[in-house]
C-alpha cells in the first residue's frame, strides 16, 4: 500500500515559505514538493481556510504564512489538509457476522483508535518554529563541519 505523504510534503512546503523573504508562487512550492502546481493549489486551499496561509494573484503575488511559526502546530496542518487517517488497517470483513471476526474488528478498532488519539496529541505539542529550529541547527552543524550539505542547495534551489 502506498502511504500518504501529504503532511510531510506540506510540511516541507511551509518551512520554504517561512524561509523565503516573500511570496513564493505555486510553481516554486511545487517544484520544492516535485509536484504539479494544480496539486499544491488543491492542498493549499485547506490551509487557507483554516487561517494558515494566504494568497494573492498578479506579480508579486504568490503564497505567504498568515499567522507566526509559533502558533501553528504539525495538528493543526493536518487538520487543515481533512485530517486524513494516519493508520488505515483493513478488516477482513465490514460488517461480520462471525464472532471472531467481531472481536479481532474490535481489538484492531481500538488499537487504532488510541494509536491515533496519541499521535494527535504529538502532533499538537510540535510547532512549525520547532521545526524551523531544527532546520536552522541542521544547517549550522553542516556549515561548522564544512561539509557541502543537499538540505542547503535544494533550500536555495527552490
Amino acid at each position: 500500500m502506498k502511504s500518504n505523504s501529504q503532511l510531510s510534503d506540506v510540511l516541507h512546503v511551509l518551512l520554504h515559505m517561512a524561509e523565503s523573504d516573500g511570496p513564493a508562487t505555486s510553481d516554486k512550492l511545487a517544484m520544492a514538493m516535485q509536484t504539479n502546481p494544480v496539486v499544491l493549489r488543491r492542498l493549499m486551499t485547506g490551509l487557507r481556510e483554516a487561517g494558515l496561509v494566504a494568497s494573492s494573484k498578479g506579480h508579486g503575488g504568490g503564497w505567504v504564512l498568515s499567522c507566526p511559526l509559533d502558533r501553528i502546530t504539525l495538528r493543526d496542518v493536518h487538520e487543515a489538509l481533512g485530517a486524513p487517517r494516519f493508520v488505515s488497517l483493513g478488516f477482513r470483513e465490514d460488517r461480520p457476522e462471525c464472532l471472531v471476526a467481531l472481536a479481532v474488528n474490535e481489538a484492531l478498532g481500538a488499537a487504532v483508535r488510541d494509536a491515533e488519539v496519541l499521535l494527535l496529541e504529538r502532533l499538537g505539542a510540535v510547532t512549525l518554529a520547532a521545526l524551523s529550529r531544527d532546520f536552522h541547527h541542521r544547517l549550522a552543524d553542516h556549515h561548522a563541519a564544512g561539509t557541502p550539505h543537499r538540505l542547503e542547495e535544494h533550500h536555495h534551489a527552490d
